[in-house]
């Protein structure tokens, strides 16, 4: 028998399965690995409306986290929303400490699409310490932007390059829409262009982006390959039907 080959999600609980780890766990197994999952907080939501977060104490998310590295091997996570900056940090040293090459895939989850803020305020330091921790972080324009507000895209994209590689998502970009940037080993760069003309809007798909690319790292691409598969995945959700909660198929 094949022994499975197992990945872990920390991320929120959101009841219409569209985002969050229910979001990744699918990905995970259209990918054919066996999704894990460390729960952060539990949302009061659907698809198209947001109305509350209730979040995870930090001790249970710390117990969730060693109860699965007392089972299971895991070479790579993706963080979602998790409560503050210095929380986060906390998680990350503790994946650290179970494994030292853990690979982090960081989705900096700031606000819903339905508007709610999850983070009121940024600490810069711990942010830059979070950075340094992770494997790649996987922002959107408006996420990028809300990082680093006194800076410009350019100053921030060059100093998140010298800490962590970038996935640089492009939806929410006005002009090439749809057009995703990479950059990684100190600010090389690669432009993903969209694969179809028009893309159908869903709820979740930047989840499903951050733990494509998880998914591809635990199954040992390389950087390029890993990202445009994770690309071209995405967009095969984005188009599986009309509606916003997209289907999971390779």
């Amino acid at each position: 028998m094949k022994e499975k080959s197992y990945i872990l999600t920390i991320a929120g609980l959101d009841p219409s399965n569209g985002a969050g780890l229910i979001a990744d766990i699918k990905t995970f197994q259209a990918h054919s690995l066996y999704g894990l999952s460390v729960c952060t907080a539990v949302t009061i939501q659907n698809d198209v409306a947001f109305k509350e977060c209730l979040w995870i104490e930090e001790e249970i998310i710390i117990g969730q986290i060693d109860i699965l590295f007392e089972r299971f091997s895991i070479d790579v996570v993706k963080i979602g929303i998790i409560k503050s900056w210095s929380l986060l940090l906390i998680v990350v040293k503790r994946l650290r400490k179970k494994n030292p090459t853990i690979k982090i895939i960081l989705d900096p989850v700031l606000k819903a699409s339905a508007g709610f803020n999850f983070h009121e305020k940024q600490n810069m330091a711990v942010l830059e310490e979070v950075l340094n921790e992770c494997y790649f972080i996987t922002p959107n324009y408006d996420e990028i932007q809300a990082l680093f507000p006194n800076k410009t895209i350019e100053e921030t994209i060059d100093f998140i390059a010298q800490r962590t590689n970038t996935y640089l998502k492009g939806g929410h970009r006005v002009k090439d829409k749809g057009c995703d940037e990479v950059y990684y080993s100190k600010l090389v760069k690669f432009k993903i262009l969209p694969i179809a003309e028009k893309v159908s809007e869903k709820h979740g798909s930047g989840c499903v982006l951050s733990s494509a690319l998880a998914s591809n790292f635990q199954k040992g691409m390389s950087i390029e390959d890993a990202c445009k598969n994770a690309k071209a995945y995405t967009e095969r959700f984005l188009n599986s039907n009309e509606t916003l909660l997209g289907t999971h198929n390779m």
